[in-house]
């Protein structure tokens, strides 16, 4: 019984903490999302968005750049964390840091290098241009594009991190059966490496998709006006239009995806590990 005091009483800071800045933001975030004008509890908010086309297609948007964004970022990653995870030690080391080293810079700064690139006259278009592809005016800026380069580029190495832990602890001597078996190098990466390697892939890109179905910044820039997704349209809604609780409403419906999007990760892992 002393010992779980003890323990509580250590732990008490940390969950203070998390109730002050975790769970009494998301307790407010609810009760707002189901105030109405006049005070009483009313659905409205939630009507309003789900029956509202022009809401349901930056729904719909959100989710198809969101999967879209994780399926490039996995299939990216998983080469790359295998080479990374088979080269020496001294290489991997320095292939690890210029993963890291983006994580180092501000998302906004990053987001407005793309801008510069992406942009009429930028490098990519302009190279497009010379090369006789596109027209002298051509622009990727405010297309779905932009927004998943930009992406991409933000949450590749959360993917690729995340799988490096698992394939660096795939014993290599398995590899090596396989090929003694007459298995070729890509028959055994599909059939021994991919199967083992997929717990890190499913967790990079749970992890790549829930940073991409809220993000704000990137999206916003690269894609501008034309092109809003679900974090935009909070903050649009809660500070431009000042419709509180129409944008608390908006963010519990973004939180329930999240979640939901996380149940088939927890339940997997659950078999797995129980």
């Amino acid at each position: 019984m002393r010992d779980r005091f003890e323990d509580l009483a250590l732990a008490s800071p940390g969950i203070l903490l998390l109730a002050f800045a975790f769970v009494l933001p998301i307790v407010e975030m609810l009760r707002l999302s189901i105030v109405g004008h006049d005070g009483g509890m009313t659905a409205e908010h939630f009507t309003r968005f789900l029956t509202d086309p022009y809401y349901l297609g930056i729904v719909w948007r959100t989710i198809y750049l969101s999967l879209l964004i994780t399926l490039i970022c996995a299939a990216i990653g998983f080469p790359l964390a295998y080479v990374m995870a088979r080269v020496a030690p001294s290489l991997r080391l320095w292939l690890i840091v210029l993963i890291i080293l983006p994580l180092m810079t501000s998302v906004v700064v990053r987001t407005f290098g793309w801008m510069v690139l992406l942009g009429r006259g930028g490098l990519i278009p302009f190279t497009l241009w010379k090369m006789g592809f596109v027209g002298r005016n051509f622009t990727l800026m405010q297309t779905e594009a932009a927004i998943v380069i930009g992406m991409v580029q933000v949450l590749l190495p959360f993917t690729t991190l995340s799988i490096l832990g698992v394939v660096m602890k795939i014993d290599r001597r398995l590899e090596e059966a396989s090929r003694t078996m007459g298995a070729g190098f890509l028959a055994t990466l599909r059939t021994v490496i991919l199967p083992l390697a997929m717990p890190g892939i499913l967790a990079g890109s749970l992890l790549a998709f829930t940073l991409s179905v809220s993000s704000f910044v990137t999206p916003s820039l690269l894609g501008g006006v034309r092109l809003p997704v679900i974090a935009g349209s909070i903050y649009e809604s809660a500070t431009k239009t000042l419709e509180w609780n129409f944008a608390a409403a908006q963010s519990v419906i973004l939180l329930v995806g999240v979640l939901l999007a996380l149940t088939p990760y927890i339940k997997l892992s659950g078999r797995r590990h129980g």
